[in-house]
């Protein structure tokens, strides 16, 4: 009996097994990439590093003379021009010295003038014997002493009239002042070191940048034909951890709710269209490379007319040595690098992704000059190059990027179509309720009910039924009714 069961039971084993065939493989999907064209451009050769602003010359004002500060003739941060008035120091006891050394010069000098001619006659006396020659040469030595007393009464005059002269302090440079560091009424000295004003001359100012000692040769080779072009612009560290404004808040909730605009700039205009570079020329070229870092320090000259370059700021220098025409460019997402070195993946006619080595010349912000590989007019994988393999083939992303639902409430199973946007999964919802009412009544959600939350009815945050890709939750079923 035991053996008979066993026999059946092997039988219809064998029956199930020789019934049951593997399903049929079907195709494997596309996959879903994002392409772009080869393409030809004029693409600049640049070096890119962080730069310093430097003035042009800097000049700190002191004090050349004793005395109190009556007047302070500007207001600090004002640009001054060159022999502008900036201090003035009382001139009262520097008025009266130089008063005196121009008396003492009168009277030294007319006795100088009465010295010469009493000089002259005893020399004249001496041929008739009327006086001795001992006495004409001491008349000759007094004459030359009260020349020597009138040479040095005109360097006291000029001395008297150099230090009244300092009583007005004047700007040696123009350009642009700082801090005032000594006001009205403060007691100054001449060599104090105590410094009244620093100034800045800031148009034009200096960039002072390093490059890779690697790139001399070719900043030397290209230097000497042409003034190479520098664009200096704001560095990304400092517009990071710039803080916001209000007004760019605000215009980031807008944006966030649906009402992007954009943002004024002064004296009309957008404000994105507001250009924050400079633009000058390469001025200096060290004459030695720094052995610690490697790299050769550069000067770049600016016009800085309109004043956006401000002294000491930090800047992200560009210095263009050439333009590469009709170069072979891609978007740099679009090569990968794997184990055998860099390739693409080009897309044919009928849609097959095939791989394809290429040799990359250099990389330029967001795109790769190539030098072998790829042709003008050829289409590329820039996204989804994971999922690709040799031959497969691909499409490109829809535009609603609609999927299958999700489940329904409790039993109901979820319809197609939720859409991709947050605020489309009404359709979703809708669908799980009419599968809903196909269902038993046990533990089926009621459909007037299903249909209630598909419009919207219940809050988005109790919404757990039918769920699209990419869509919001739907809303769960009533509880059963009987």
């Amino acid at each position: 009996m035991r053996g008979l069961r066993l026999t059946l039971l092997a039988a219809v084993l064998a029956v199930v097994a020789c019934g049951t065939k593997p399903p049929p493989k079907g195709n494997r999907p596309p996959v879903t990439v994002t392409l772009d064209k080869v393409r030809r451009a004029s693409v600049p050769y640049t070096i890119v590093a962080n730069g310093i602003v430097t003035p042009m010359q800097t000049a700190t004002v002191a004090a050349q003379v004793d005395g109190l500060v009556t007047e302070v003739a500007f207001r600090e941060g004002q640009d001054v021009q060159r022999g502008q008035l900036l201090f003035r120091v009382d001139p009262r006891p520097y008025e009266a010295a130089y008063q005196q050394a121009t008396a003492v010069l009168a009277r030294d000098r007319a006795t100088s003038d009465n010295a010469k001619s009493q000089y002259e006659r005893y020399n004249t006396l001496v041929s008739s014997g009327v006086v001795t020659r001992e006495q004409a040469e001491q008349m000759r030595t007094t004459a030359q002493s009260t020349a020597a007393i009138v040479m040095a009464d005109s360097a006291s005059l000029k001395t008297a009239k150099f230090n009244l002269d300092n009583t007005t302090i004047k700007a040696p440079i123009s350009g642009r002042t700082g801090a005032l560091l000594v006001r009205a009424g403060n007691l100054v000295r001449a060599g104090g070191g105590t410094a009244l004003v620093v100034i800045n001359q800031v148009k034009p100012i200096l960039v002072r940048f390093a490059a890779p000692a690697s790139e001399l040769r070719n900043i030397l080779t290209y230097g000497r034909s042409q003034e190479l072009p520098v664009v200096a612009g704001p560095s990304a560290a400092a517009q990071q951890s710039a803080p916001k404004s209000d007004s760019a808040r605000k215009g980031e909730a807008d944006a966030g709710g649906g009402r992007s605009r954009a943002v004024e700039a002064p004296g009309g205009g957008s404000a994105g269209a507001f250009d924050q570079n400079s633009h000058g020329k390469l001025f200096f070229i060290d004459n030695a490379v720094d052995t610690t870092t490697g790299t050769v320090q550069l000067k770049a000259h600016f016009d800085n007319t309109d004043g956006t370059l401000w002294a000491g700021q930090f800047v992200t220098t560009t210095l263009q040595l050439y333009v590469e025409e009709n170069a072979i460019v891609v978007p740099t997402e679009a090569v990968v690098t794997g184990q055998r070195g860099a390739y693409m993946w080009v897309v044919d006619s009928t849609m097959a992704a095939r791989e394809r080595p290429v040799t990359v010349e250099r990389v330029a912000g967001a795109i790769t000059i190539l030098s072998s590989g790829a042709s003008e007019g050829e289409r590329v994988v820039t996204t989804g190059q994971s999922r690709l393999s040799p031959g497969a083939q691909v499409e490109l992303p829809s535009a609603g990027g609609g999927g299958k639902g999700g489940r329904g409430g409790r039993g109901g199973r979820g319809g197609q179509g939720g859409e991709s946007k947050m605020g489309d999964a009404k359709a979703g919802d809708a669908a799980g309720a009419a599968d809903a009412r196909a269902a038993p009544a046990a533990g089926e959600a009621k459909a007037d009910a299903a249909a209630g939350d598909a419009k919207g009815d219940a809050p988005a945050g109790e919404r757990k039924g039918g769920r699209g890709r990419g869509g919001r939750k739907g809303a769960p079923a009533p509880t059963p009714q009987g």
